[in-house]
């Protein structure tokens, strides 16, 4: 039985309607979208303590605090703006008339597109909210990107986004996979993309976080999940902007653990490469949402999410980042991690994957020398290196390396070009053992 999804203005008011539910919006950077569909349903006076939106950096470094790193649209701003609304809710609201109220605080710090339209709209949004009177706080945050290509419409996109945050925290909460599910209801397609989403307190007890960003590419929120060392989503950006990035590619079905001996020699050959200056190299451990190749795009639907999640959390564990996504092609990936604005890109992959693409029989189409041109430019048109795992073809015992792949005809020239020019490359210096256990 399908769910209703009651539309945004029928949301705000049964949150305003609810006795339980009171506390404060500060927003910066948009308007305030969220508080103005609580106002315009109606009964806004038995939920909106406060609103706020400090837009001045002055003002708003005396209320929470100085930013040493100059960034105002950042998780740690949005942190601090939780930390201080919801203490002073505590602080300022007590006696009998508040004791049957859950109090919540609503942040979000955003920039939508300028008048030059030269920047990149995104923000963080956030909630802290109690599941009972008097209990511990809740925490719900997570990063969006405004994808409209108009200022009114993202403020709309916000507004609406925000109101589902809160009908989600305080209704759909004991099912985390509904509540995430329920922050696009009544957003256009296309329209945003939340590429991290946090959430920790009593109201989820075991709620893993990695399984959670995992449903959010599952739902075509976003296209991949990033992880720091110690599991913890992060935002793609802030890890790896200007950052020498690179990267082992695995499939989530793999039984053992990487060939971490060839990586290292990848690793090396692209630091000798890229002269890569020391403490800027950030080393990624992808892993995929698919156990084949193919030409489409698709994520299969039939994911084991526990499993995927069980690979990414081993894989934070040999102390590297990671990335969970469905770029099922290396192009994909580049197209994605150049948004993050790296200084170079080093991609490691088994060579089995080069000899898909270099195949014009395992594309659809008429147009093959078209797709494996749009392939190229995608992959390569920034500063990104591909280095090929030797293959053990076990049929011929023969190991295969660039030198000796089979390359159809049409696909021949250009795939010398980029062994002339340094954009493929073998991994050197391997043994016989290492290219065994590939």
């Amino acid at each position: 039985m399908e769910r209703e999804i009651l539309d945004t203005k029928r949301k705000a008011l049964k949150i305003n309607l609810d006795p339980r539910i009171y506390g404060t919006f500060a927003e910066i950077g948009a308007g305030q979208e969220v508080s103005r569909n609580f106002f315009n349903a109606g009964a806004a006076s038995g939920t909106v303590a406060k609103t706020m939106s400090a837009y001045d950096m002055t003002f708003s470094d005396a209320i929470y605090g100085a930013e040493t790193n100059g960034r105002y649209v950042s998780q740690n701003r949005l942190l601090q703006m939780l930390d201080h609304e919801f203490g002073l809710l505590n602080e300022r609201l007590s006696g009998e008339k508040y004791e049957s109220r859950t109090f919540f605080a609503f942040a979000d710090t955003v920039t939508t597109l300028n008048y030059k339209r030269t920047n990149e709209p995104h923000g963080w949004v956030g909630l802290r909210f109690q599941s009972e009177p008097g209990g511990l706080p809740n925490e719900i945050f997570f990063h969006v990107r405004l994808l409209d290509t108009d200022v009114n419409m993202q403020q709309r996109v916000l507004g609406i986004i925000g109101v589902n945050l809160l009908y989600a925290a305080f209704y759909h909460y004991q099912d985390p996979k509904l509540m995430v599910e329920s922050l696009a209801d009544n957003l256009t397609i296309g329209s945003v993309e939340i590429d991290l989403i946090s959430v920790k307190g009593p109201a989820f007890p075991g709620v893993d976080n990695i399984l959670l960003n995992l449903y959010m590419i599952m739902k075509d929120f976003s296209a991949a999940a990033i992880f720091d060392a110690d599991a913890h989503p992060r935002q793609a950006k802030d890890l790896l902007y200007k950052k020498d990035i690179m990267i082992l590619r695995t499939k989530y079905g793999q039984k053992s653990l990487p060939n971490f001996n060839l990586f290292n020699k990848a690793t090396d050959q692209f630091k000798r490469t890229n002269k890569v200056e020391e403490g800027n190299l950030a080393v990624m451990i992808e892993v995929l949402l698919t156990d084949v190749l193919t030409d489409g795009q698709e994520t299969p639907d039939d994911v084991d999410l526990e499993t995927v999640a069980k690979r990414a959390q081993e894989m934070c564990d040999t102390g590297n980042i990671v990335i969970v996504s469905n770029f099922t092609r290396h192009n994909r990936l580049a197209k994605y991690l150049a948004r993050c604005k790296p200084k170079s890109v080093g991609l490691a992959t088994n060579i089995n994957n080069l000899k898909f693409v270099f195949n014009s029989k395992n594309f659809t189409g008429e147009n093959y020398s078209g797709q494996l041109l749009s392939y190229v430019n995608d992959m390569f048109n920034t500063n990104v290196r591909l280095f090929a795992y030797p293959f053990l073809d076990k049929k011929t015992n023969q190991v295969i390396t660039t030198e000796n792949m089979p390359v159809t005809p049409e696909a021949k020239p250009l795939f010398d070009f980029l062994l002339i020019n340094g954009y493929i490359t073998d991994i050197k210096d391997y043994s016989e053992d290492e290219v065994r256990t590939v």
